[in-house]
């Protein structure tokens, strides 16, 4: 894995908290940094030259620990708050170092961004002759925190190879590999489609682990040479249609604010119910309309209601009195009506 010579601090010494800075707020050298003063190893060698203050005190050492409350200055000018942590997607183009300063004085990734940006340090690297998306943020922080293997972030490469590219090797590449003495993890590799007798193949591969050169050290190991390298996507952030030399910002995932939350889409012909803490109104019934309907049951029969006291069971003959008409069929054929 890549590491950050530039962005690095020495680990804090056993027993800081006893020492000057008691232990609370962040160590001078990383306050500095995210306000965007320099990296963190040039904020040391600030500090050594008596370039930096705190409260009015120049300081002597960077096991300095400061808070909110603390005055920091840099040659007696107070030094701004930390800015917000962003993130930057850049198509890093061939012959361009990923570093501040090159000491064979190099181009340099950072030298080629356009201005107006913050102060940025790169997660992982692209060596000189790598190409693709190179992410560019000015939190140290989450740098280190992207770039570990243990983020589970997959780095996603298109490789352009000079020789034989045996499909059945590629594929065992998921095994793991061990070249020189450096084991390499998994790596997820597949020949893309193209003539068989061409001088140079293409091969998409997908690593976790991003060590130094892995891509071209691995497929020199199967005898191939790789003459084209391109970054096409970082964790869930892609190349896409960015053009070589174009950076653009990028939305935090995972480290920053949650992204906002989808409204449901409603299904055709229904319409959204708003949410109220009102009670919904009474319906108000006409004189009658509490009577239950009496629901037919088995073949045109009538089922009485369940519910409410049940009327007195009326005798099946029909009471019969002194004047009563004999039992029979009514003048004009029609059936009398039970009483």
């Amino acid at each position: 894995m890549a590491g950050h010579a530039d962005d690095a601090s020495a680990p804090e010494p056993e027993g800081q908290a006893g020492a000057e800075g008691a232990g609370t707020g962040e160590r001078i050298a990383k306050v500095l940094a995210r306000a965007g003063v320099a990296s963190r190893r040039e904020v040391e060698r600030l500090i050594a030259a008596g370039r930096v203050a705190v409260n009015g005190e120049k300081l002597a050492s960077p096991a300095v620990k400061v808070s909110a409350a603390d005055r920091v200055t840099l040659d007696g000018k107070p030094v701004a708050a930390a800015e917000p942590t962003r993130l930057f997607r850049y198509h890093k183009p061939a012959g361009l170092v990923t570093t501040h300063r090159d000491p064979q004085g190099r181009p340099t990734v950072f030298e080629a961004l356009p201005p107006g940006l913050p102060r940025l340090i790169s997660i992982g690297r692209l060596d000189l002759n790598s190409e693709g998306l190179l992410l560019l943020t000015n939190d140290g922080a989450l740098a280190r925190r992207l770039e570990l293997p243990s983020s589970g972030l997959v780095r996603r490469y298109r490789a352009r190879a000079r020789g034989h590219a045996d499909p059945a090797r590629l594929a065992r590449l998921k095994e793991g590999i061990t070249v020189a003495g450096v084991h390499y993890g998994p790596i997820e590799a597949e020949l893309e489609p193209g003539r068989e007798d061409a001088a140079n193949h293409w091969i998409s591969l997908s690593l976790a682990e991003g060590k130094n050169r892995e891509v071209r050290k691995v497929l020199e190991a199967l005898g191939l040479t790789v003459n084209r390298l391109i970054r096409v996507a970082y964790g869930p952030y892609e190349l896409g249609a960015l053009a070589k030399g174009e950076v653009e910002e990028a939305p935090l995932r995972g480290g920053g604010a949650p992204p906002a939350r989808p409204k449901a889409k409603a299904r055709p012909g229904v319409k959204p119910v708003k949410a109220t803490s009102e009670p919904a109104p009474k319906k108000a019934y006409k004189p009658g309309w509490a009577r239950p309907k009496i629901k037919a049951t088995g073949a045109g029969r009538a089922a009485a209601p369940s519910a409410g006291p049940r009327a007195p069971k009326r005798s099946a003959s029909p009471r019969q009195s002194s004047a009563a008409r004999p039992p029979g069929p009514r003048p004009g054929g029609g059936r009398g009506r039970r009483g």
